[in-house]
């Protein structure tokens, strides 16, 4: 009970800091900084190239390969235009549950990891620690990519990592791509009574948004035969069309923001490819016939790699020790986890609270679920 109440009142106090994607999350990297450095870890902060954000590296232990990595990342969604019955950045506790924004995603398993972190620091012999906090997953796992190189750079890679996304203490050993782009349309404005003359970019791209409909078809029939995933192809999605200006104006500027979910990297090849050859072969000579200055450019929001299900994954098999159970899914939701497991490491997700709550009003994590994340950390000791 004495841990639950530490974990509640760490993860109060993470609530506090209102770590939106858009702001800073200094604040919080300097209070996580503190308390792990007071525990006894090496604590490393990394700035991002911004300079408003950073990232925590701790390590207890060498520093050498082969460690367990605890990764979360700081930064959570907005509350604007969401009906809160609290304050979301004021932690409130009702019928076993704490509601506050992140409770569940991910600061919950944040707290959970810093309550634990002076027993785990005690029970190391030669198989060091890691603790990652990281900026901006929520908008691409842009810290986690920065992390991941200055990992590289140093020539450290952890053996095992534990990412501590809201899955009810399920392992999880596999997710679906998740790459995001806004294509932008640059026509020609005129009077919409002589269409001719200009170069309407939010037809064009309509006419992309039809090719991407039309690709979001001919995916589903390239699924893997043994594709766990649901469903088992890679998906697509238009998340918004902007532009023009008035009913009567030529529109001289569009934007497109869409996504893809590959369950293979050939299919995101597949899906590039057929868009460039679209827009070289066909959209961009038709409207550069009109106006040779016309453009379609694609700006790439985020690409973060899946994480591929493996025969062999030690991550997996802790877990499945630490908790007792043999199963290990996939879910449809993206995570930080392929970024490590391109460094080699063995990765699942696993932690605590439903992704049911996350992004929404009300979030909110139980007592149970954090009682569970604590008990499998305080397991995880004997692994060290």
């Amino acid at each position: 009970m004495q841990r639950l109440n530490r974990t509640k009142q760490l993860l109060r106090d993470l609530i506090a800091f209102p770590t939106v994607s858009s702001d800073s999350n200094q604040a919080l990297i300097a209070y996580v900084a503190t308390h792990l450095e007071d525990c006894g870890a090496k604590v490393d902060v990394i700035e991002a190239p911004c300079g408003s954000k950073a990232n925590l590296f701790a390590t207890f232990g060498p520093e050498i390969d082969g460690g367990i990595l605890l990764s979360g990342h700081s930064d959570v969604v907005p509350v604007a235009d969401q009906n809160w019955g609290t304050d979301p950045f004021s932690m409130a506790e009702r019928n076993a549950r704490l509601y506050g924004r992140g409770t569940c995603d991910m600061k919950g398993f944040i707290a959970a990891t810093l309550a634990i972190a002076p027993d785990l620091a005690g029970q190391i012999k030669d198989r060091p620690l890691h603790i990652a906090i990281t900026y901006d997953e929520e908008v691409g796992c842009l810290g986690a990519q920065h992390l991941a190189e200055v990992l590289q750079t140093r020539g450290l890679t952890p053996g095992v990592a534990i990412i501590g996304e809201p899955t009810e203490m399920r392992i999880i050993e596999g997710h679906k791509g998740c790459y995001e782009y806004s294509t932008h349309f640059h026509g020609l404005e005129g009077h919409g009574a002589a269409p001719e003359q200009g170069v309407n970019a939010v037809e064009f791209a309509v006419e992309y948004v039809a090719k991407i409909l039309e690709l979001k078809q001919e995916l589903r029939v390239m699924a893997p035969a043994d594709s766990r995933f649901d469903p088992p192809w890679t998906t697509m999605n238009v998340g918004a069309l902007h532009g023009g200006t008035a009913h009567n104006v030529i529109a001289s500027k569009a934007r497109v923001d869409w996504e893809m979910r590959p369950v293979q990297a050939s299919d995101a090849a597949f899906v590039s490819s057929a868009l460039l050859r679209t827009c070289r072969t066909d959209l961009l000579p038709r409207m550069r016939a009109v106006y040779p200055n016309a453009s379609i450019e694609l700006e790439t929001i985020g690409e973060v790699a899946g994480l591929v299900p493996t025969s062999q994954n030690e991550a997996r098999q802790i877990l499945s020790e630490l908790t007792g159970t043999n199963e290990a899914g996939l879910v449809a939701f993206g995570t930080e986890a392929g970024i490590f497991q391109a460094l080699g490491t063995d990765v699942v997700v696993c932690g605590p609270g439903s992704i049911e709550q996350a992004h929404k009003a009300d979030e909110y994590i139980s007592l149970d679920q954090l009682s569970q994340c604590l008990t499998m950390l305080e397991r995880l000791g004997g692994r060290l």
